[in-house]
């Protein structure tokens, strides 16, 4: 397993860019706008780790921008913790055999999602390409939040 990032969503994207990087010293890694999920994602890097990022291989801040305006209350600002695991059927397995409930299979083979005794939403991504879709996951719901 390996730590990818830690999201925040932010309100104002110029705002917390000039705090993130014209402040706090951290560098724009690469950034994603989806028009139809009507979000940006901006992935930040620490200066000791600006050239781990842009290859992919240090721990990221990535700011969500949802391009619709929503208050943040109840920690909702707060996203989650990213792992990368050599097998997400495998991973999940072993995690629901210890009783942790997979809130979101992983029916594309892909990601999936748990959360922490504490309530931190974690999200478990499959390194490399997706695997082939797989029974019980395939057929599985979703179970309360993530």
């Amino acid at each position: 397993m390996r730590y990818l990032h830690t999201m925040v969503r932010v309100r104002d994207l110029a705002e917390s860019l000039d705090f993130y990087c014209n402040k706090l010293g951290l560098t724009e890694i690469r950034r994603l706008d989806n028009e139809s999920g009507r979000f940006t994602l901006v992935y930040l890097a620490a200066p000791l780790d600006r050239e781990r990022g842009a290859a992919n291989g240090a721990p990221l801040l990535e700011l969500t921008y949802n391009w619709d305006a929503e208050d943040y209350t109840g920690g909702r600002n707060f996203g989650h913790l990213a792992f990368e695991v050599d097998d997400i059927y495998a991973s999940c397995q072993k995690l629901a055999d210890q009783g942790v409930t997979i809130n979101r299979p992983p029916r594309d083979g892909f990601m999936a999602f748990i959360r922490s005794p504490d309530q931190i939403s974690i999200e478990l991504l499959q390194k490399g390409a997706a695997l082939p879709p797989q029974e019980p996951w395939v057929s599985m719901a979703n179970t309360g939040v993530w």
